[in-house]
């Protein structure tokens, strides 16, 4: 027996964590990269300091980033409804024209069987 026998079995969920993990991952790697960049000039400054620096840097890196990507995904959500309402419309729309084309095929069909008795 395995680890995974047993657990309910949703890929789209686990390709969902998996990218999660790998760009918050991302994000914290982004944050320390531009604190270290941003304190290796500050040179003048004791080593206790910078890295405090950095440290707070990197904080307010990741916060910032954070907001960033609570804004895009709120966003994608309201494009996701508007786009789901766009799409159920159509949607109406063409089965709306799909049934008069069919009852206008029957309604034709039935005026030249009519004709021809």
């Amino acid at each position: 027996m395995t680890a995974m026998e047993g657990l309910p079995v949703d890929l789209r969920a686990f390709h969902n964590d998996v990218e999660g993990h790998l760009l918050a991952a991302a994000v914290h790697e982004e944050a320390r990269t531009a604190a270290a960049r941003f304190t290796g000039g500050l040179d003048w400054l004791p080593e206790a300091q910078r890295a405090e620096v950095e440290r707070r840097f990197a904080a307010e890196h990741l916060a910032l980033s954070h907001a960033s990507l609570q804004r895009t995904a709120r966003r994608a959500e309201e494009l996701r409804g508007e786009y789901e309402t766009v799409y159920r419309r159509l949607r109406a729309r063409l089965l709306a024209g799909v049934l008069l084309g069919i009852a206008l095929v029957v309604a034709a069909d039935l005026v030249v069987v009519l004709v021809s008795v």
